[in-house]
This record gives structure tokens, C-alpha cells and sequence, in this order.
């Protein structure tokens, strides 16, 4: 049995393959189509095409996060079995299930005070996160301990950069981000905003950039400028889309092409149903590794 377990939210937008092979648990979020409460399991309760067609035909989504019972009813049985646990929470920039990690982890301390419990806060979403928790994995399996791996994740959690950008800016003009008349023009204009990840872990608009294939070419510029190393970076590269695979192929193969010593290909994962609530379909999201994200 292994000592500790790391864990963290089904929102790092990863395959439950990947997360069993990689041997990293993970609790889910829920979401709401037109009233329905689903799982937001790696796309088994609702296969992502589904769900997105529903979103462009007009279905209304809500996300719920996970609670402090939820926490406290998924980490108890790993201590129960004298393990303890490295939790990794979706950005607090973004939502506040952080905050009930932490709640739960206060209240199970009482319980198990022999058992470590360490809660970290990503500040990253979708494959970012996956891609951060990837790395985590690889430490661990060097054989890092719990301590050491909590205090490395909150030292290079910020160098992990998301960079994304939407075709489609109805859901951005419904979420609030943009306003119906921006909404407007942007369609006209066909305006495809990139925005990225800041240092807090919320999503800042970056460039307005006019039409699909300018703004496929600006993403990948991004990485140039920011990546380790610039296009000699040989980290790892994941890719999140929602129902707009094509799309994300043309940015991995640009990737791919640019960035001779990459660490194997671009990843291409599906954006889950919780982020996807918000992003709505035509978004797509790049994230690599390079110096820490500031203002």
C-alpha cells in the first residue's frame, strides 16, 4: 500500500485512464443541464459531444462544487486505511472548493491527528492542472516524500502557463466576461479573445485577435515567448478542447512543428463539464511549462 495518496478534482480535465494509470484519485464536481444534476465524471454520465451539443442548442448549465461532507466522506476511508493524503484543488481564482478541501481537512485533522493532510491550491484549471498533476506524479514515483511534494508544489505551481482562446462568445457574454454589445461586434468581427491564467489563478482577456487562424498561430507564439527554454522547451504539452477537436489539432501540430524536443506528443483531452459549463463549446487551451506566471 502506498503511504500517501495524491489526489485532486475530477476538474483537471484528465481520462480516467490516465488518473488509474498514473495512480492519482480524484473527487468529483457536479454540474446542472436544464435542471438535471449529473456527476461530473469524466464525461460517463454524459458523453462530452452530448453535452456540448445541448449547450448550442440552448440548454442552460450551473456547476455545483464539491462540499465539506463530500471532502470529508472521499478522504476518510484513506486514512482509515493509515494513509495519508496530498490534495490539489482547482484554483481558488476560479472557485472556492479550496476553501472546502481545507474545511474538511481542519475537521478530519481532530479525528487523525497522526495522519498528514495537505491541501494545495493549483491555481490552474482543466489539463493545466492535469499537467501539473502529472508532474506531481513523477515526483512521487522518484520516490518523493509527502512533505517534500507539498512544499515543491506550492513552489512551481505557478509555473505551469494556461493560455486559451473561444470561437464562440455566446457562453463569455452569458458567464458576464464580456458584455451582450462586445458579444455582438466580436461575432461580427469574428473576434476570437485569447486570455490565459494570471499569477492568482484567475482568467484575464489578453488579445482581442481577429478570425480563427491568426488566433491558432498567437497561442502557439505564446508558448514561444513563455515556454522553458523557449523552442528548445522539452517539457511536456497539453491540450484541452471543447467540441472543437479539429481546431486543437492544428495547434498541436503547430506545437509539434515548433518545439523539435518536446517530451513526447501534444496530449489533447477534452475540456470537462464543469469548466465547460462556463467556456462553452469552440474553446481551445494550451498549456506547457516555463518561468513563474506573474501580473
Amino acid at each position: 500500500m502506498d503511504s500517501y495518496i495524491l489526489s485532486c478534482c475530477s476538474t483537471a480535465d484528465l481520462t480516467e485512464e490516465h488518473f488509474r494509470k498514473r495512480k492519482i484519485a480524484y473527487i468529483c464536481f457536479h454540474f446542472y443541464l436544464d435542471g438535471k444534476e449529473y456527476s461530473d465524471n469524466l464525461g460517463k454520465s454524459i458523453p462530452f459531444d452530448q453535452f456540448y451539443r445541448a449547450m448550442s442548442e440552448g440548454a442552460e448549465t450551473k456547476t455545483s462544487q464539491v462540499n465539506v461532507q463530500e471532502f470529508i466522506d472521499y478522504f476518510t476511508p484513506f486514512l482509515e486505511r493509515g494513509q495519508d493524503i496530498l490534495h490539489v484543488s482547482l484554483s481558488s481564482g476560479i472557485s472556492g472548493v479550496y476553501g472546502s478541501a481545507c474545511l474538511a481537512r481542519d475537521e478530519l485533522q481532530q479525528k487523525y491527528p497522526e495522519r498528514k493532510i495537505y491541501i494545495v491550491d493549483s491555481l490552474g484549471a482543466s489539463s493545466g492542472y492535469g499537467l501539473f498533476m502529472d508532474r506531481l506524479a513523477d515526483l512521487r514515483d522518484e520516490g518523493m516524500g509527502i512533505d517534500e511534494l507539498s512544499g515543491w508544489a506550492e513552489e512551481h505551481r505557478l509555473e505551469l502557463h494556461h493560455w486559451f482562446f473561444s470561437t464562440d462568445l455566446t457562453f463569455f457574454v452569458k458567464g458576464g466576461r464580456i458584455t451582450k454589445a462586445s458579444g455582438w461586434f466580436g461575432t461580427v468581427l469574428k473576434i476570437c479573445p485569447l486570455l490565459n491564467m494570471d499569477y492568482e489563478g484567475k482568467l484575464i482577456p489578453r488579445y482581442k485577435v481577429r478570425g480563427k487562424s491568426l488566433v491558432i498561430k498567437r497561442i502557439v507564439k505564446k508558448m514561444k515567448e513563455c515556454a522553458f527554454d523557449g523552442t528548445e522547451y522539452n517539457g511536456k504539452c497539453y491540450i484541452s478542447q471543447s467540441a472543437c477537436r479539429e481546431d486543437a489539432q492544428e495547434v498541436a501540430a503547430l506545437v509539434e512543428e515548433a518545439f523539435p524536443k518536446l517530451n513526447g506528443k501534444v496530449e489533447i483531452n477534452d475540456i470537462g463539464t464543469t469548466i465547460g459549463s462556463h467556456t462553452g463549446p469552440g474553446t481551445v487551451a494550451l498549456f506547457f511549462w516555463g518561468e513563474k506566471r506573474s501580473d
